[in-house]
């Protein structure tokens, strides 16, 4: 059984009443993961910038 079945399986065993809470965490788990991502995008940005403001960049794409 994979984790996404065993997580159903629990899930549907919870009472009704912490369905809300679940619903947060889950919500609380995808934001988590968005901003990982960014903070990773932002990070990688200061690291290539020396490379990006290079004058052969510029010319590498000034006819796009």
């Amino acid at each position: 059984m994979s984790k996404k079945e065993l997580l159903i399986d629990e899930i549907e065993q919870v009472p009704e009443s912490f369905l809300d809470e679940v619903l947060d965490f889950v919500h609380f788990l995808k934001t988590k993961l968005i901003k990982e991502r960014f903070d990773t995008a932002i990070a990688s940005e200061s690291s290539l910038k020396k490379d990006w403001l290079k004058p052969e960049e510029d010319e590498a794409w000034q006819n796009l």
